[in-house]
């Protein structure tokens, strides 16, 4: 058995991280909060479980299926923040779920060995390996914001860890 390039290891890993790891945690956060809670602000300098939900859907629309995927990019950034609701929280889901998917497939179609190609994604130059990576990354950070949000408001431990 012939060992997976770096390359492939990489987009593996990354649809791993967005499908198994993080989409999961964000559903299992999402889960405990009612509609109202999902568009609760602690104060007007601080964004929404809600908004951070469609921004996540923009930032990966952007990055990964226009940026790496060639799609047409269509993102309308300050909308994500400006949304007060009331979306309820299972079409936030499914639009993040659809999303993730749409992603997904993009990675799985893609040719390892543009990786190092350079498009303008946003207002950056970043090669397609760099826009996967802060997609990701990106997604992290937000679901932990949502998680932080959660446990806030719940005083729950989520247990994402079997320790």
């Amino acid at each position: 058995m012939t060992e997976p390039s770096i390359e492939d290891a990489f987009v593996r890993e990354s649809i791993a991280l967005l499908r198994g790891s993080l989409l999961p945690r964000a559903r299992t956060a999402l889960a405990r909060l009612s509609d109202d809670e999902v568009w609760w602000r602690p104060n007007e300098h601080s964004n929404s479980v809600g908004n951070m939900l469609l921004h996540l859907c923009g930032n990966i629309r952007q990055w990964i299926i226009s940026g790496v995927g060639g799609m047409p990019d269509t993102r309308t950034r300050p909308l994500e923040f400006s949304e007060e609701g009331p979306i309820p929280a299972s079409e936030l889901l499914a639009r993040l779920e659809d999303t993730v998917e749409e992603a997904v497939s993009v990675l799985e179609r893609l040719d390892r060995s543009r990786l190092l190609e350079e498009r303008r994604i946003q207002a950056y130059d970043a090669s397609l390996l760099r826009a996967i990576f802060h997609a990701v990354e990106h997604f992290s950070y937000h679901t932990g914001q949502i998680v932080y949000v959660v446990k806030m408001l719940r005083d729950e431990d989520l247990r994402f860890y079997n320790l």
